[in-house]
C-alpha cells in the first residue's frame, strides 16, 4: 500500500512542478503516472550504477554532481515517456531540485 501511495504522490509531484517551471509539460495525471513508474524504475535500476562510476567527480564537488545525474535520468524519462517533455537539461536540473525540495517535504509531512 505504501509503494501506491508514494507513486500517486510523485505523480502529483510531476504534475505540480510541471506547473511552476515553463520548460516541464505532462499532458495528462495518466502521463505523470507513467512517468513517476518510469522515473523510479530508472531510480531503482539506473542510478546506483551512475553514481558508483561517477563517485570520484561526486566525492569532488561534494555529492552535487548527484544534481546533474537526476537531471539526465529525468531527460532520460522524457525520451521514454510520450507525453512527458523537458525542454532542456537546465528546465530537468530545476525539475529535479523541485521534485527533491516537494518529496522532502512531504515526507516530512508524512512523519
Amino acid at each position: 500500500m505504501s509503494i501506491l501511495i508514494n507513486w500517486l504522490i510523485s505523480a502529483l509531484v510531476i504534475i505540480s512542478a510541471a506547473y511552476f517551471l515553463r520548460g516541464v509539460h505532462v499532458a495528462s495525471f495518466t502521463t505523470a503516472l507513467v512517468a513517476a513508474l518510469v522515473l523510479g524504475i530508472i531510480n531503482a535500476v539506473i542510478k546506483p550504477v551512475l553514481i558508483i562510476l561517477t563517485l570520484p567527480i561526486n566525492i569532488v564537488t561534494l555529492g552535487l554532481f548527484t544534481f546533474v545525474i537526476n537531471a539526465v535520468l529525468i531527460m532520460l524519462t522524457s525520451l521514454l515517456v510520450p507525453g512527458f517533455k523537458v525542454d532542456n537539461f537546465f528546465s530537468a536540473l530545476l525539475f529535479g531540485l523541485l521534485m527533491s525540495f516537494i518529496n522532502f517535504f512531504l515526507h516530512f509531512l508524512k512523519g
